[in-house]
């Protein structure tokens, strides 16, 4: 009798198990937010690359480490089951919006917007560039898979831009490349520029092979009088569980004949910042990432204090840090980057720029017209 029962209870969880990788292989496989999946021709092809070895992409030093079965069970326990004080704003944030007019019209000195967490509006040269643009409600593949944005509006709809010269991208996570917002400016942008691998999720999702450009690390490309820059960054990729490491991460440079901006991207601390710095600084702004972190995953995501020294060793004349105000992704307080970054940038005597969601960034302009806004939350 114990015998059967036994029997039936195994039968059971072997049943359950499979179902659950047969649900996984077919929402993985035929849910469009994954993306697509890097081919064997692709492969011959990064062979090329440095960083791509063992048939995945590597970062410089030996890092993040493979966790363990159940060493990725422990954190994923953490992460779910740790309650954090002031996780997420008390009220949806202020966002400031802006004129469509004045946006379609503008051919001045060069300036960004913030849309929250790490993407911006980059007008620079008469052209609209956008930078990790996610202008999705969650950083998921499913919207009930994650937690909502803290702002749910933009300072500038997607409508709103007349023209879309150039979409760049850091990587391949949810939180900086978006299904949606992709359907949405895919036929209006001209030209989309990545790190290798990247552009396999785009032609997935419809666009154009020849309005991809796949960069390595250390590779450059023109765009008219503007010069991009595809520079290292300490980090790791993967939209699902069996194609993590499959495409390459990257920061970037963004050069004109008046200005020279500095876009981090996700990265731990290592020593590639100071080395871009001497190529290519210095900066008049860094966009540094400054968020999502914890001591556990230190290796591809920088503490405030980090973000603050990185931004010394690119030879930036002031940083703006990003990255936080928009998820949920970490177990530190929403406000706990900011506060920690400009105290550390105090004694480092780097000016921080903190712009609300929205508020125009003059890259020339030296004048640090921020506030503490974040404290009204």
């Amino acid at each position: 009798m114990l015998k059967k029962i036994l029997k039936k209870i195994m039968v059971t969880i072997f049943t359950i198990l499979i179902t659950l990788v047969i649900a996984y292989f077919l929402f993985t496989n035929f849910y469009p937010t994954f993306g697509g999946d890097i081919t064997k021709e692709r492969k011959e092809i990064y062979k090329k690359s440095a960083q791509y070895k063992n048939s995945k992409f590597n970062n410089t030093l030996p890092v993040p480490k493979d966790l363990s079965f159940t060493q990725t069970l422990s954190l994923a326990y953490k992460f779910f089951t740790t309650k954090v004080p002031n996780a997420r704003p008390k009220k949806d944030l202020n966002v400031k919006t802006v004129d469509s007019v004045d946006i379609a019209n503008y051919n001045k000195e060069s300036r960004l917007f913030w849309y929250g967490h790490s993407s911006f509006l980059l007008q620079i040269e008469g052209k609209n560039i956008l930078l990790d643009p996610m202008l999705g409600k969650v950083a998921a593949p499913h919207p009930l898979m994650g937690a909502n944005r803290f702002n749910s509006k933009f300072p500038i709809a997607l409508e709103q831009l007349n023209k879309i010269d150039a979409v760049l991208f850091s990587h391949d996570h949810y939180d900086h490349l978006d299904y949606e917002t992709i359907l949405k400016i895919k036929d209006k942008a001209k030209h989309f520029y990545v790190p290798l691998g990247v552009g396999v999720h785009l032609e997935a999702w419809g666009v154009a092979k020849d309005k991809i450009t796949e960069l390595d690390w250390w590779q450059n490309t023109k765009l008219d009088n503007l010069t991009f820059v595809c520079t290292p960054a300490q980090h790791f990729s993967g939209r699902k569980l069996n194609n993590s490491q499959s495409t390459l991460w990257s920061s970037w440079v963004i050069k004109s004949k008046q200005d020279n901006i500095y876009f981090s991207g996700d990265s731990g601390y290592s020593p590639h910042f100071k080395e871009i710095g001497d190529k290519y600084g210095p900066f008049d702004i860094a966009l540094m990432e400054c968020g999502q972190y914890n001591q556990m995953w230190a290796d591809i995501h920088m503490m405030p204090e980090e973000t603050a020294q990185a931004g010394v060793d690119v030879q930036a004349k002031k940083i703006v840090p990003i990255h936080w105000a928009g998820f949920k992704l970490a177990l530190h307080s929403w406000t706990d980057p900011v506060t920690r970054v400009k105290a550390k940038a105090l004694e480092l005597n780097l000016e921080v720029l903190t712009p609300e969601i929205g508020d125009e960034i003059i890259i020339k302009d030296a004048v640090n017209k921020s506030t503490n806004w974040w404290e009204n939350y």
